[in-house]
């Protein structure tokens, strides 16, 4: 199969290499429709990583069943369905109690089966494919792992109906945290400092847009509030942005709100100053969240894909560009630079 290998220096290389095949009975091969470049694959573009040289990445992936193993018997070949690629190593107490999320192992486990999008074909256990409804598209269905994480996030933080809501970012992930907090009965105020962002957060019914870097946000939000500050700020941004964003997540909330961290922080110690005083006298309560899993008795996956399919969530005008794989270059340049390409969920589609 033809699959986009990292390289030394942290780009991709389409090449032939060898097709997977199912590592036991209860797998399933999956030929990849589409797979979406996430913020953090693309975070990590063009940095040199010996670990990954001559490995495909990517974990947002849709596509169709092409084979099964003996064991699988409720999905055949021509299924359309959506891999979900957070998958713990299945023996570590956190996986024993479906919080396989926080596994220790995750990361390892997943890049070396599931998370191999960029490609033609992917595998994946039987337990981890949802059906997709004739209505969802695959482009569509390539975020349904982006929307999870902000399923996640909103479960973490208590969201009630009514609520007074600040997403900061308004990339895929506060996007979609945004549309889950209107349908939740929130309203919402995002914030970021991209224009076509904050226009596109906008139409999909966001009750104030604040473009941070000529507004002031701590205003508006106070202004939008009543002066109290809102109930839940979502940090969506994440990266290189969080010393900046993370503060001000925690400025705009009231005494006794929730700070939600889901955008993500790199590796190691990162320095991020915040006024622990008014933290500790306001009992602010910073929640982070990572990825996702099940909440109660259902995996937050197949909520979000029950959700679509209900048309609960319109994500459609989210996707903005799409690329076949042999481009993937021009699709991470494309993604990366917002400003000029308007971009906003781009996927790489077959």
């Amino acid at each position: 199969m033809r699959a986009a290998l990292k390289s030394a220096d942290g780009t991709f290389s389409v090449e032939e290499v060898d097709t997977p095949e199912l590592p036991d009975r209860d797998w399933v091969r999956v030929r990849v429709r589409a797979a979406g470049v996430c913020g953090t694959d693309l975070r990590h573009w063009k940095v040199a990583d010996p670990a990954l040289d001559g490995h495909v990445v990517g974990h947002e992936v849709a596509g169709e069943v092409d084979q099964v193993g003996p064991d699988v018997t409720d999905v055949k070949p021509g299924d359309r369905v959506v891999v979900e690629t957070v998958m713990g190593d299945g023996v570590c107490p956190w996986c024993r109690i479906r919080r396989y999320n926080i596994c220790p192992h995750l990361y390892d486990v997943r890049a070396r089966t599931v998370a191999r999008a960029y490609a033609e074909f992917v595998v994946a256990p039987r337990h981890k494919l949802y059906r997709l409804a004739d209505q969802i598209s695959f482009e569509e269905a390539a975020l349904i792992d982006t929307l999870a994480v902000c399923l996640h996030a909103q479960h973490r933080s208590s969201l009630g109906v009514g609520d007074q809501v600040v997403v900061i970012g308004a990339g895929p992930i506060g996007l979609g945290q945004l549309l889950l907090a209107k349908a939740s009965g929130a309203d919402v105020v995002i914030s970021d400092v991209v224009e076509s962002s904050l226009r596109l957060a906008a139409e999909l019914g966001a009750d104030a847009v604040v473009n941070s870097e000529t507004d002031d946000l701590v205003a508006r939000v106070m202004d939008f509030t009543g002066g109290r500050g809102a109930e839940i700020a979502f940090e969506c941004a994440g990266g290189s942005a969080m010393p900046v964003t993370l503060p001000q997540a925690t400025k705009v909330v009231r005494r006794g709100g929730t700070v939600v961290v889901v955008g993500g922080f790199e590796s190691g110690e990162v320095a991020v100053t915040l006024d622990w005083q008014r933290m500790q006298k306001a009992e602010i309560t910073l929640v982070p969240s990572a990825s996702f899993a099940y909440h109660g008795i259902r995996a937050e996956q197949g909520m979000v894909v029950d959700l679509l399919a209900k048309g609960k969530l319109d994500v459609r005008r989210m996707i903005s560009h799409s690329f076949p794989l042999d481009r993937i270059n021009e699709a991470f340049e494309t993604a990366a630079d917002k400003q000029n390409s308007g971009a906003v969920f781009v996927a790489i589609t077959a």
